[in-house]
């Protein structure tokens, strides 16, 4: 075979190729970490447990502004999807000082679990989240099928939820 048709068939393959893979890395979703959440109250919730809700993972901090800007609206889209198999999972910041969290959350009288990340585990676990807020979505499945640095886009998350919950009736 000579060097030109040998060309004329690899470059056809080789495209070929490149496109079934990115095909197969964007349409494929990382699976959760299976973390231990431990809450302030002390309850231990494992990523695994959470199996058939939609779980929101928000990384926060308190001295944040972006992560208080969203809270009073993270609380009201929790409180209207809890009940249709939503669940937020709060992870505080290792560099978040325990007695604020703590502070915040009873003022704020926040209805969700939240979490201490002392030694920085779960960040680490999430693709070493350095930046709040980060968001991780994660279906019932146990796939992450968003990630969001940055305030949340409530329209869009309440879409979603709607798609993958249901409206209410």
């Amino acid at each position: 075979m000579s060097v030109s048709k040998f060309r004329v068939l690899l470059i056809p393959l080789l495209l070929l190729a490149l496109a079934g893979a990115l095909v197969f890395f964007v349409g494929s979703k990382d699976s959760a970490p299976d973390v231990k959440f431990t809450t302030l109250a002390g309850q231990e919730i494992h990523m695994r447990d959470l199996r058939g809700k939609i779980v929101l993972v928000n990384f926060w901090a308190t001295t944040c502004p972006g992560c208080i800007e969203e809270m009073p609206e993270l609380v009201e889209t929790y409180k209207q999807y809890r009940d249709r198999g939503f669940e937020v999972i709060a992870v505080a910041m290792t560099y978040d000082p325990p007695n604020q969290v703590m502070n915040y959350t009873r003022k704020n009288d926040l209805p969700f679990p939240v979490a201490l990340d002392v030694q920085g585990d779960i960040a680490k676990s999430f693709n070493d989240v350095q930046l709040t807020p980060t968001a991780f979505v994660v279906d019932k499945e146990g796939r992450i099928v968003r990630n969001v640095v940055g305030v949340l886009d409530f329209k869009a998350l309440r879409a979603m939820l709607d798609e993958q919950l249901g409206k209410k009736s």
